[in-house]
């Protein structure tokens, strides 16, 4: 019968007084219908699930029973008797019959049976001589195909949670899941990864291309329209260039993305690794772009990345990337079918349980992007949760933002602090304890109902080398401000009252960012709902570091114009006098961190590149601390001072909102 799934029952470990006796006395249809009985049925969505067991076997073969009972939940069962060079042929031979005419038998109990499926499978649930947890697991099965969302999320939850069903139980639920399920699933707290198919598994090497030519097959396939100039020229290098030709080079264009091609003057060939690197970051850029995403998948895209991903086990930032791609994919409903099919889900289950905050957060963006029966919004690239990652019943009633600085990135600039002049018993301690991610770790857990979301821009095109054609197109900071305006609006950002948290010009970027909202009649949701800001050393009127060398001052500042950032110059002050306007008007809520310990820039600079007088925004409180500029975003420890006054900012410019 089409769609029909047996588990049928493995027999091993044959046993009789011979085996000749056995195959005599052994008549094959009337042992079917006495071994075989249905101990359970349940239909799925089209599919009728039936489950043997060997109940009972003709005289000539002896079954201790208290094994059966024994292994009742696992795919065989154990016979007494066979002598040891008789087991292997026999075995062979029993099982393939069996499984011949357990088929036969199955087909027939389909065909008398399939009308009493037409009715209420629960009340012939009742009836069915099986164990109840067996049949709880086909019940919630069933019940996420139900056509009333409740009653599957509960199903979904219930299924992922219960931590005790037995192998074959999870192998059935892995075939029989829907994509709904399957992400649902993923997206469960600690969820069971047996619930998922693994992988399809990768084609012999002689069998296929490598891929590395795979991923220049699929760049030379892509249109180059409507991507950064950067990144058509990088793209074209990539595809014309052999790996030979590329290590022979000197001089530079190994920068893409921040993360450069790094060689040795005897080397005579890339890695492949590194040239995979170097195409999937194109590959990103490509994956951003909507009207590139269908030819990706199209192209063969999905299952190259597949494969790259599981190559390259060995390399956190490969995976990034793929994931990365994989998430920006998802943004488009169409395309999740496709996904799906590919084994995807179950390498982002395994991935969202990572203990590396980056590796779990890339995850958690690409399985809420697939999950379109929670989730409303939709996380463009760059804008990342971490707070809640899974699904959960807490009901989420604000929104903290967290926007870095210019060379800052949405995971590294949260990091906390490593401790200073520490004895042994604390750097124990510190490793004990010790978070990738404040906001993750501490500020998820003391505000539980809250989201958390953490905001990456493309400060790393401030990276291309100069021989980039488009060097001199940088991105300005208004131009920063409308890109993350729309990604922003995507994922829900001002439904909810909004704190923001920003550290050095990432400060400046939100203060353009509510004055550009400010104008828009869209937006008027966001700055309604804006109810504090919490700035770490913002320069809101400017820098030694923009007067200080043109190297200097191209290490951190290098995406903004000078004009910019030189003290009270023109541009920053109509940026503050606005804001401080629109922050009274509003009554926007200001609490702002100076650092006052100089900032170690190489073997020969030391700078306060801050001062307590730019920091300063003439409203709300200004605190200075002895950290320097990098470290004023970083707290020690959760009992810190630093991170206890940011709490109880947030805490308090929340209060209305959100849970005590």
């Amino acid at each position: 019968m089409s769609g029909a799934t047996l588990r049928l029952i493995q027999c091993r470990r044959l046993s009789t007084t011979t085996g000749s006796e056995v195959k005599k006395a052994f008549q094959w249809r009337s042992f079917i219908r006495k071994a075989a009985k249905v101990t359970s049925v349940v239909v799925l969505g089209g599919c009728l699930f039936i489950t043997y067991e060997v109940a009972a076997l003709d005289k000539a073969v002896t079954i201790d029973t208290s094994a059966i009972v024994k292994e009742k939940y696992k795919s065989y069962i154990y016979l007494k008797g066979v002598s040891s060079e008789e087991t292997d042929t026999f075995a062979a031979e029993f099982t393939q019959k069996a499984r011949k005419e357990l088929h036969k038998a199955a087909r027939r109990i389909l065909e008398l049976s399939s009308w009493l499926f037409q009715h209420s499978l629960d009340e012939h649930f009742r009836h069915v001589d099986a164990d109840p947890h067996e049949v709880a697991l086909w019940v919630l099965l069933k019940k996420t195909k139900s056509p009333n969302k409740a009653v599957r999320l509960q199903a979904i939850q219930e299924l992922g949670e219960n931590h005790n069903w037995q192998d074959y139980q999870y192998q059935t639920a892995a075939q029989a899941i829907d994509q709904r399920t399957a992400v649902g699933l993923a997206r469960t707290p600690q969820v069971d990864l047996h619930f998922f198919r693994p992988p399809p598994a990768l084609l012999h090497p002689q069998e296929d291309v490598s891929a590395e030519d795979g991923l220049r097959q699929l760049l030379g396939s892509l249109p180059q329209s409507e991507v950064d100039k950067c990144v058509q020229y990088f793209t074209s290098l990539a595809l014309r260039e052999s790996t030979q030709s590329l290590a022979a080079q000197r001089g530079g264009l190994w920068c893409f993305g921040g993360n450069g091609l790094p060689y040795a003057q005897s080397l005579t060939s890339v890695p492949s690794e590194k040239v995979e690197s170097f195409c999937l970051q194109a590959l990103v850029q490509h994956s951003k772009v909507q009207s590139h995403c269908d030819p990706i998948v199209k192209n063969g895209g999905l299952h190259l990345l597949q494969k790259v991903f599981q190559l390259r086990t060995d390399s956190l930032k490969i995976q990034r990337n793929v994931v990365r791609i994989i998430g920006n994919l998802a943004i488009n409903e169409s395309l999740h079918p496709a996904i799906v099919q590919s084994g995807f889900v179950s390498v982002l289950a395994e991935m969202m349980q990572s203990p590396h905050t980056m590796q779990a957060s890339h995850a958690a963006r690409a399985l809420a992007n697939l999950d379109r029966e929670t989730v409303m919004e939709k996380y463009q690239d760059g804008i990342y949760i971490l707070h809640p990652q899974t699904r959960g019943n807490q009901p989420i009633k604000a929104d903290v933002l967290f926007i870095h600085g210019i060379l800052g990135a949405a995971f590294k600039t949260w990091r906390q602090k490593d401790p200073s002049n520490s004895t042994e018993e604390d750097d124990i301690e510190h490793r004990n304890y010790y978070t990738e991610c404040w906001p993750k770790s501490w500020l998820a857990a003391d505000c539980p109902n809250i989201r958390v979301l953490s905001v990456e821009y493309d400060s790393h095109l401030s990276d291309w080398m100069s021989k980039c054609p488009a060097e001199n197109q940088r991105k300005s900071l208004a131009f920063r401000s409308q890109e993350l305006l729309k990604k922003l609006q995507q994922a829900g950002v001002g439904q909810r009252p909004v704190v923001w948290v920003a550290h050095s010009m990432g400060g400046l970027l939100v203060k353009k960012m509510l004055l550009d909202a400010a104008e828009d009649p869209n937006m008027q949701d966001l700055l309604k709902n804006t109810k504090g800001i919490l700035f770490y050393s913002v320069p809101h009127r400017g820098t030694f570091m923009a007067e200080y060398s043109v190297s200097v001052r191209y290490l951190l500042f290098p995406s903004v114009e000078v004009k910019e950032l030189c003290r009270d110059s023109p541009a920053l002050r109509n940026l503050n006098e606005g804001f401080l306007d629109l922050a009274k008007e509003k009554d926007i809520k200001v609490l702002s961190f100076t650092e006052t310990l100089p900032t170690t820039i190489g073997p020969m600079i030391k700078i306060l590149v801050v001062s307590p007088y730019s920091a300063d925004l003439g409203i709300g409180e200004l605190i200075k601390v002895d950290v320097d500029h990098l470290n004023i975003c970083k707290p020690e420890k959760k009992n810190s001072f630093l991170y206890k006054r940011s709490l109880q900012f947030i805490q308090e410019a929340l209060h209305k909102y959100i849970d005590p």
